[in-house]
């Protein structure tokens, strides 16, 4: 090729000012890497330090009593006084079991009543009788005692007479006369006896009366309590949930009707055994429920159960046969809340906790 011209070879830039693109590229990725490497590090530590002083766990609930109510008598249902999801109150009436049944039993027993309170009366005015009968046989054996003294007198009066003085007739009349006069004393004191005894079987009358009347005051009361328990109320305040009845059902004792979710609320956390060393009673607690995104609950640690959640399983594992394998446990932990902001916001038991323990 022909050689450049002056002007053109003036125009065409030197080669060695150009610069390098393939070699900025090499500069370039490994620094960016380099700061991916730093930030990931950055971030790490970052986190370390500000959860090495905390213990959390997602396997944590709220958690509330649940009183699972039931009627104590059976019977055709004839009133449901309450909604589903419905909060009542403590003492509020909720289900009404046909009474009537009960209300004959309970008139029933109060006749039985009045008839064990007759029939006391009646024992003791018998009582009374024969107390009066005991009197009368008391004065006949002083009466007869009296004539006895006087017969005993003419008796002897008789016998010390100078022979002669009285006839034959009279000293055998006065002996007669004191001969009955002793035995008249004899029946007379039998017959204080037998009157004492007929007391006695008396009073047992009225022993037998009272305790006939404190069994139908007994039964009166048991009907009383029977018709009480037709009325079913809360014993405590709560949320009616879970029904299970309808008006016009018939319902057996013991029988699951609805659940009552008492008002109280708390967290049960299930932290493993390998991070109980620091949890103590008493730490702060960060609660983090799912439902309310939005807050973040203050709570502290309550109490720890005596026990980890396998050793009250139904089954129970037995560890001393076959193989083991070492599993790590978990314990429940109970985490109240202490917080005003609770009472804007409805939790219900099962809902998803996480809790965050500050150990340090």
């Amino acid at each position: 090729m022909d050689d450049l011209s002056p002007e053109r070879e003036a125009m065409t830039p030197n080669a060695s000012y150009l610069p390098k693109q393939g070699g900025r590229k090499r500069v370039v990725g490994p620094v960016i890497g380099i700061l991916v490497v730093l930030g990931m590090i950055g971030a790490g530590t970052m986190y370390w330090l500000s959860t090495r002083d905390f213990e959390t766990t997602d396997d944590a609930f709220v958690d509330a009593y649940t009183t699972q109510m039931a009627p104590r008598v059976g019977g055709q249902v004839t009133k449901l006084l309450f909604a589903d999801n419905q909060h009542v109150s403590a003492g509020q009436m909720l289900l009404q079991i046909d009474p009537a049944d009960y209300q004959a039993k309970l008139d029933q027993a109060k006749a039985q009543q009045a008839s064990a309170v007759a029939t006391l009366e009646q024992a003791g005015a018998q009582v009374a009788v024969q107390q009066a009968n005991v009197d009368q046989a008391a004065a006949n054996v002083r009466v007869a005692e009296a004539e006895l003294l006087q017969a005993r007198q003419d008796y002897d009066r008789y016998r010390t007479i100078a022979a002669g003085a009285v006839s034959r007739q009279q000293i055998e009349a006065a002996t007669a006369t004191f001969h009955a006069a002793e035995a008249k004393v004899d029946a007379s004191r039998q017959t204080v006896g037998g009157a004492r005894a007929q007391v006695r079987a008396a009073q047992a009358q009225v022993l037998a009366a009272e305790a006939s009347l404190n069994q139908a005051a007994a039964n009166t009361h048991m009907a009383e309590l029977q018709l009480s328990y037709c009325t079913l109320v809360a014993p405590v305040a709560g949320i009616v949930t879970h029904r299970t009845v309808s008006t016009g059902n018939y319902v057996n004792p013991g029988q699951a009707l609805f659940a009552l979710v008492q008002d109280g609320r708390w967290v049960t956390a299930n932290f493993k055994e390998t991070q109980l060393a620091d949890i103590r009673a008493g730490q702060d607690v960060e609660l983090a429920i799912d439902a309310v995104s939005s807050v973040r609950f203050h709570g502290k640690v309550d109490s720890f159960q005596a026990g980890t959640g396998s050793a009250f399983s139904v089954l129970p594992s037995e560890n001393a046969t076959g193989n083991y394998v070492k599993i790590v446990q978990r314990l429940p932990v109970k985490i109240v809340f202490d917080d005003d902001r609770l009472k804007d916001h409805s939790l219900m038991p099962g809902m998803s906790v996480t809790p965050s323990v500050r150990v340090r």
